[in-house]
């Protein structure tokens, strides 16, 4: 099952690169204590895109310098000509197989295309990882079973 580890790490031992959606749920207690140790152990990271996101939910200055502050804790999943190029191939065959993409958003392209150029997983709590990874070659990693977090 995507995401399953035997090792120590509850979403193994791979680079995560990290999705707003997961970010978001972070604080949540059933996940808080493996969020700091995969912090810890530098296995975060965010893509551009996401950071964006993250940042846009700040609702003043004091609350986006916080935010920033806390994203600049996590490595950078590259946003490059290649993770683009996957992206766009990653649409395109989601395109065929259904007579049209799913209405994945954007960024979650994007943040599939990044793992899946640098070998890491995607850490998210959105079915749409679970599509993607089924045209891409990247692990999908749930933060907590699906349903179980609001």
């Amino acid at each position: 099952m995507p995401g399953e580890s035997s090792s120590r790490e509850p979403w193994g031992a791979l680079p995560l690169v990290v999705d707003t959606s997961a970010w978001s749920r972070a604080h949540h207690e059933s996940v808080r204590e493996a969020w700091k140790r995969a912090l810890l152990d530098d296995q975060l990271r965010v893509s551009p895109a996401v950071r964006l996101e993250i940042l846009l939910s700040a609702r003043d200055g004091d609350s986006f310098d916080t935010l920033a502050e806390g994203l600049s804790a996590l490595r950078t999943a590259p946003l490059t000509v290649a993770v683009i190029r996957a992206a766009q191939s990653s649409m395109r065959a989601l395109a065929h197989r259904s007579a049209g993409a799913p209405r994945i958003p954007i960024v979650d392209y994007l943040v599939a295309a990044a793992a899946q150029e640098t070998g890491a997983a995607v850490l998210h709590y959105d079915h749409d990882y679970d599509t993607l990874a089924e045209v891409m070659d990247f692990e999908s990693a749930w933060l907590a079973p699906p349903g179980s977090l609001p």
